[in-house]
């Protein structure tokens, strides 16, 4: 497929909420991509077209949109317990996907995707936004030095209310935020360690009548793996969760620690600004060594990252990813593999909290 603008990409975005919006802005500014539609259930869409200053014909139906513009390719940023279902659909229109995180709310979903994909032979690209991000990327480069095994520290509170209290309780309709946000932080562990992991526990509590009784709107989740590398996250979301410590992104080795210190993204009131989750400002690398006097013989290092890009930027860039793997045929297999991995490895924490029991992988 060409790069040029006389040949762009038709795409059609589905679902246009936060992540919905700013992929269709990369598109929107890309000239390598055409949108041809915006699909959603209620007005977002309208209020994307106005966004955007742009008049992209509105749906409500997938498959309308796709019987229409015979897109070549779909972006689907709707809540997980639809992403199977749209995915499928795409791909059998033979469209090219770029899904939002994680692939889909079930594991068996997310092999059907995948399976469909090969058979289909279109690309499938899902959102991991941390996976393009300069300084988390430094950041797990600098965890690589710190010898095994690993100690890994990370977590997301976010202490929801209004527009957010919503996103958050529709999320749950479909899965609990260790699951949601875990992917990210579990696809994060496993390129530390470089290693297998072989077990999990976690609790979790349900600490509003919102959702239903089998979800829980707070857990922590802890995965031990083959190196003797160990690791936790916590994500808890509503009016009720504590803003203390809710941003640590933390590891430490034999031979030091590194930890992104969001000075500004951890401020109080910003746990639930979308923009913030992905900031890391700086990243204090310790040294552990000591001399004869067991005194550290390096200071601490910091290293400056005030230039990062935005929250919109991260999304251009996975964009461009999209575009380059349809464009020079990426093979995306390990990539599909990751994410199915992941979700494994969250959905097994989600079992932990339900059964009390430690699940082996």
């Amino acid at each position: 497929m060409s790069m040029s603008k006389s040949n762009p990409i038709k795409i059609l975005v589905v679902g246009c909420g936060n992540m919905g919006i700013a992929h269709a802005t990369a598109y929107h500014n890309f000239p390598e991509f055409e949108i041809c539609g915006l699909v959603s259930r209620g007005d977002s869409k309208s209020k994307l077209n106005d966004k955007l200053q742009a008049n992209y014909p509105l749906f409500s139906d997938l498959e309308d949109a796709l019987t229409q513009f015979k897109p070549d390719a779909v972006c689907i940023s709707t809540y997980p317990d639809t992403h199977e279902e749209f995915a499928i659909k795409a791909l059998e229109a033979g469209c090219h996907i770029f899904i939002e995180k994680p692939l889909a709310d079930t594991i068996v979903g997310c092999e059907r995707i995948i399976a469909k994909a090969k058979e289909v032979n279109k690309k499938v690209v899902v959102g991991y936004i941390l996976r393009h991000h300069p300084s988390w990327i430094r950041f797990i480069e600098e965890a690589e030095k710190l010898g095994k095994p690993l100690v890994m520290r990370m977590n997301l509170n976010q202490q929801s209310q209004g527009y957010m209290w919503d996103v958050h309780r529709n999320l749950m309709k479909s899965l609990s935020p260790i699951v949601d946000c875990g992917v990210h932080y579990i696809d994060v562990m496993c390129q530390m360690t470089r290693s297998k992991p072989v077990s999990v526990s976690a609790i979790g509590a349900r600490l509003t009548e919102d959702i239903s009784v089998d979800n829980y709107n707070y857990g922590q989740l802890q995965i031990r793996f083959e190196d003797g590398s160990v690791g936790w996250y916590e994500a808890g979301w509503g009016p009720m969760v504590s803003e203390t410590a809710f941003f640590v992104k933390d590891v430490f080795g034999p031979k030091g620690s590194v930890s992104i210190t969001a000075k500004n993204a951890g401020a109080s009131g910003q746990s639930d600004n979308v923009d913030s989750h992905t900031k890391t400002e700086s990243i204090r690398v310790h040294h552990a060594e000591i001399d004869a006097n067991n005194k550290f013989t390096k200071p601490d290092q910091w290293i400056d990252l005030t230039d990062e890009p935005d929250h919109q930027e991260l999304c251009n860039r996975e964009q461009q990813y999209f575009l380059k793997a349809i464009q020079e045929n990426i093979n995306l297999n390990e990539h599909l593999e990751d994410a199915l991995n992941s979700l494994k490895i969250a959905f097994a924490c989600d079992e932990s909290v339900k059964t009390g029991e430690t699940v082996k992988l």
